[in-house]
């Protein structure tokens, strides 16, 4: 860079000025009491103003020191670049001292370019300048180099800063030029001083990398990151495997400014290794030493089938017998300090002693101790709920498990804070809840503060399904009715295929009680192209009630009756048209009975929890109706928490990988009649009945694969009375409102509930996304189905693209 142009030059007026001082006090003696002093060179400081500053008066006598003060004093004053005194005699011997000064520019205004890879505002406060005053070289060259130093804390070694200026009628505008270059790449990590940990090991744990010959490995520097490794990443890595003594002595890095690159030496002390002395707890209460025991990390522990398969597949280090893990033993004492409080001693206080046993051998013991303070437990004094203003209080403690008065429970408290968050009516993420400290008992009271975003909406458009053809569609839903918590829906969905009318409203409590209702009622025509079902045409509505199970927050029993006729189009070519003359008024009056236990996280792609679902529905008998029938369902999903990337601190919203598994099954007892076609179960695709990915829709049928099933029209031999599907998922919520995944299910439909065999299922696998649209959620999978066959019996695996949205989903 050459930042130093300007110093130079300020340098070289300094020295300037010592000559002239010294040729003034060599000139002769009138020149040591000049008779008259004049400034030449001055356009904006008046010479009033120079001779007050330099003190010079003519007929006093002075010395090569007062000359040189002088020009000192006019330098200080930051107007002038040069100055020069001189002496001049005129014939008569009469001397006069000359101070010839060449003044600084204003400076005008100065712009920054090539700023892209770092904050142009960083830069520009290194680089700031004052406008208006003379032109400081000193003060531009500090901005250089404070700029550069930034450039260099973000790993731009290479950056170069360049200054041009432009004059104008005595005012300079300068260009600050930035080439930021690339950033500094490390070619290699030296560590030195290591015996008992290899070096790939200790660069492993470090987030600072040389560059590799793979695309991803830039090698690029980062000073935070490599800050993180000495301080954090290595000692902890040395921590792991017993080395608790251990220091970074020294580091350094050796840059190569011409090829862009560095070597990073690092010296390390490594100190012994540690193993485990005795264990003991003291001042425990409320948790007999037994029960404290069982979170010490370093009992005999039986290794889990998943951490035996990790194992195998990532083969790592493996501690020595015994050998002390400060890693687990700070993730020990964080276990048992949520431990207790889940029993509400939020405030107990656990002291985790390493004890060094003294000793000079190469590997030395520590005895272990937790020292706990459990003080008294906390009671919740006051829960408050902040922010509110249209969503009524008493609706959102509806979603709360934990009440006043109830000794304080954390598990309890991020449950609360989720099932707040589930209702989807605040902006999320939602700001962690607040516990405060409620006198001097050691209570506690606890705030939610929530911030309401719009929940209603009024949506048209159109829709297209595989097997409904394109369309249109008009709807309004209201999950916050009167900021009450009670759902109103509305909607109608219209086309060639398809005519819809549906409504719903629903009250979470009614009367204020924990007592659920909802009430439906619907009106629809459909065309199915899909296997050339037919036309139906649907006339019904449901009665429903939700009762609470006492002991158990998240589980309730539903009973419903609902009745429903329908009609069918004549047409002797379709499936259903064969059964209209047979099915002038059908009537179906039906008798439900649910039991769901549902305790999802992260709706409505759920990433931790699970759902589980028995139904009973009695068709007939004494509740008249074309046709007489029981069928019962069963839905049981789990979801788990594999990683999280991103903020995770308590309300962030990271992206997650998560597991999933799912199992449905339903059996039919009896003679579904005309109805057969909806409460019967068709297996295959996503569009009609029970989802099998990879396959066409009624393609998996009580006699076997159907492989005409895509170009056929549905038969009656397609439904079954029994079915099975089970899904293992592997899935990234890269927010809540879109979610990818990878699948494996199987799946198979029987004749008879007596056939039902589990062991026997068509299988596939595949991949697919999901996303929210007006009408709920919108996806699309990619499915191979592995147990296709051709006409011939052959197998003949393939794919199988689906897509999903609105009421199809």
């Amino acid at each position: 860079m050459h930042r130093l142009s300007l110093l130079l030059l300020a340098l070289f007026a300094m020295g300037a000025r010592e000559a002239i001082a010294q040729d003034v006090t060599t000139a002769p003696g009138p020149c040591a009491t000049p008779a008259a002093i004049a400034v030449t060179g001055s356009s904006r400081v008046t010479e009033a103003t120079i001779l007050a500053t330099t003190g010079l008066r003519a007929g006093d006598t002075y010395g090569y020191r007062d000359v040189q003060r002088a020009i000192e004093l006019l330098f200080a004053t930051g107007q002038f670049e040069d100055v020069q005194v001189t002496c001049s005699l005129d014939t008569s011997s009469r001397a006069t001292l000359v101070v010839a000064v060449r003044e600084r520019p204003l400076l005008s205004g100065f712009t920054i370019t090539g700023v892209d890879r770092v904050s142009g505002k960083e830069v520009r406060d290194r680089l700031e300048q004052p406008v208006g005053v003379p032109l400081d070289p000193a003060k531009v060259a500090l901005g250089i180099q404070r700029a550069d130093s930034l450039y260099e804390a973000k790993g731009f070694y290479l950056a170069t800063i360049r200054v041009d200026s432009t004059i104008t009628n005595g005012q300079v505008a300068l260009s600050f030029v930035v080439d930021e270059g690339r950033r500094l790449a490390i070619s290699g990590v030296r560590i030195i001083g290591n015996s008992r940990v290899p070096d790939d090991d200790i660069v492993g744990a470090m987030k600072t990398k040389p560059e590799g010959f793979l695309f991803y490995r830039t090698g690029e520097f980062d000073e935070i990151e490599y800050a993180g490794d000495l301080s954090e990443r290595i000692p902890q890595l040395y921590g792991s495997r017993g080395f608790i003594d251990f220091q970074i002595v020294s580091d350094s890095m050796i840059v190569d400014r011409e090829l862009g690159k560095a070597m990073i030496d690092i010296t390390v002390r490594e100190g012994p290794r540690y193993q485990i002395g005795s264990f003991e707890v003291l001042g425990n209460r409320r948790f007999p030493t037994e029960a404290v025991k069982e979170y010490y990390p370093f009992g005999e522990q039986q290794t889990t089938l998943a951490g035996r398969a990790t194992s195998l597949i990532r083969r790592g280090h493996r501690n020595p017998a015994n050998t002390f893990n400060s890693a687990k033993w700070t993730e020990a004492e964080q276990k048992l300090s949520e431990a207790y409080s889940n029993e509400g001693y939020i405030y107990a206080r656990i002291n985790p002693v390493v004890e060094r046993v003294p000793g000079n051998d190469s590997v030395r013991t520590v005895n272990l101790r937790w020292e706990i303070d459990e003080r008294s437990p906390a009671i919740v004094n006051r829960i408050d709920i902040g922010g509110n203003d249209y969503t009524w209080e008493t609706c959102i403690r509806e979603q709360l498990v934990l009440i006043p008065g109830q000794v304080f429970n954390r598990q309890a408290l991020i449950r609360s804070y989720q099932n707040i968050s589930n209702m989807n009516f605040f902006e999320a993420p939602l700001p962690a809840p607040e516990t405060r400290p409620s006198g001097d008992a050691g209570d506690v009271d606890i705030v939610f503060n929530v911030k309401e975003k719009r929940t209603g909406n009024l949506n048209f458009g159109a829709s297209m399904g595989q097997g409904t053809g394109l369309g249109g569609f008009v709807g309004m839903n209201q999950p916050n009715l009167f900021g009450k918590c009670k759902r109103v829906e509305l909607q109608w969905q219209f086309g060639r295929y398809i005519n819809d009318f549906n409504g719903t409203y629903t009250d979470p409590n009614i009367r204020q009680s924990r007592i659920s209702g909802s009430a439906t009622g619907y009106h629809t025509r459909s065309r199915f192209r899909i296997a050339d079902l037919g036309q139906s045409t649907r006339t019904g509505g449901q009665l429903q009630f939700g009762f609470p199970v006492p002991w158990s927050y998240y589980t309730r029993l539903f009973l419903s009756y609902g009745g429903e006729s329908v009609r069918y189009s004549e047409e002797n070519s379709t499936l259903l048209g064969q059964l209209a003359s047979g099915c002038k008024s059908c009537f179906r009056s039906t008798l439900g009975l649910t039991g769901t236990h549902d305790t999802r996280i992260g709706l409505p792609f759920a990433v931790d929890g699970g759902l589980q679902t028995i139904a009973a529905q009695f068709n007939g008998g004494p509740l008249g109706g074309t046709s007489n029938f029981q069928r019962y369902t069963a839905e049981l999903r789990s979801y788990a928490p594999l990683a999280a990337f991103g903020n995770q601190i308590f309300g962030g919203q990271p992206m997650q990988l998560v597991t999933a598994l799912s199992a449905k099954g339903g059996v039919l007892f009896g003679n579904p009649g005309p109805f057969f076609y909806s409460q019967s179960f068709a297996l295959g695709g996503t569009q009609y009945g029970e989802q099998l990915r990879g396959y066409d829709e009624f393609s998996i049928t009580p006699g076997g694969y159907d492989p005409t099933a895509e170009t056929s029209s549905a038969r009656r031999e397609s439904f079954g009375n029994a079915y099975f599907t089970a899904t293992a998922e592997l899935g990234l919520r890269l927010s809540s409102a879109l979610y990818v995944h990878a699948f494996a299910e199987g799946g198979n439909v029987w004749d008879k509930p007596s056939e039902f065999n589990p062991t026997r299922l068509f299988r596939s696998v595949g991949f697919g996304a999901a996303t929210l649209s007006p009408l709920g959620p919108l996806g699309i999978d990619l499915g191979y189905g592995l147990d296709k066959t051709d006409l011939l019996g052959r197998r003949a695996p393939g794919w199988k693209l689906h897509f999903k949205l609105g009421q199809l989903f």
